[in-house]
């Protein structure tokens, strides 16, 4: 009963961020020196999206400032229980809101998914950027320590790398090494996993020996933007 409770709560939760967002104004800008990112769940209580960052007993009250549409991709994704991991960035405030430890003024979104281990990943904080696409399956994984590829069925290549940034937030990871030749673009877009549904914040064309194959991606940990 609570987990039907949750997923109608979820349900109409969007049609009550429209009206927000329609009616709003636009909101003072803030200094992204203020901006922490964090991982976490999202579910929706009392007429309100909680945000519990991962490990943590805090919940937090999500008002979504940069207008990232998280409500609406929350929706979407809610599992059983009426909760999506999500990865995000903005302003905790505390507060003594009922039920609550304070305030999110979420300001970007990185990506939301059905929960599962995300909490978990180990290299998470080592990376860079993560891309992944599918038909057939293939990731890339960049660090500072160089550009891992990988794709079904076939085994890992790992590469130095160079980037290079371009106009409007856009940039490329390529490299030709080890007789390959690869380019990995990357632009700030939202985009949607065709498998699994998760919104990452980043559309990828990956280009490898003349083949081309697109994808979506995050910024990893190791990357402060």
């Amino acid at each position: 009963m609570f987990a039907a409770r949750s997923i109608m709560l979820f349900a109409l939760l969007p049609l009550f961020a429209g009206c927000q967002m329609l009616g709003a104004k636009p909101e003072s800008s803030v200094s992204k020196a203020n901006w922490t990112r964090m991982q976490g769940s999202l579910s929706g209580e009392g007429g309100k999206l909680m945000f519990q960052p991962c490990n943590e007993q805090r919940r937090f009250v999500v008002k979504d400032v940069g207008n990232t549409g998280v409500l609406q991709e929350s929706a979407a994704l809610a599992d059983s229980s009426g909760k999506v991991f999500a990865d995000l960035r903005g302003s905790f405030v505390a507060g003594k809101a009922t039920n609550s430890d304070g305030q999110l003024d979420l300001q970007q979104l990185y990506r939301v998914e059905r929960a599962g281990q995300a909490c978990d990943d180990p290299n998470f904080k080592r990376l860079n950027l993560h891309v992944n696409g599918n038909k057939p399956a293939w990731n890339v994984n960049v660090s500072g320590k160089g550009m891992v590829i990988e794709r079904l069925g076939k085994e890992p290549i790992a590469v130095p790398y160079l980037e290079e940034q371009l106009p409007d937030g856009r940039f490329s990871v390529s490299s030709e090494a080890n007789g390959q030749t690869m380019e990995l673009w990357v632009a700030p877009q939202r985009c949607v996993d065709s498998v699994t549904g998760a919104v990452q914040h980043l559309t990828a064309e990956l280009r490898l020996n003349g083949q081309t194959q697109r994808g979506c991606g995050y910024y990893g940990g190791g990357r402060n933007d």
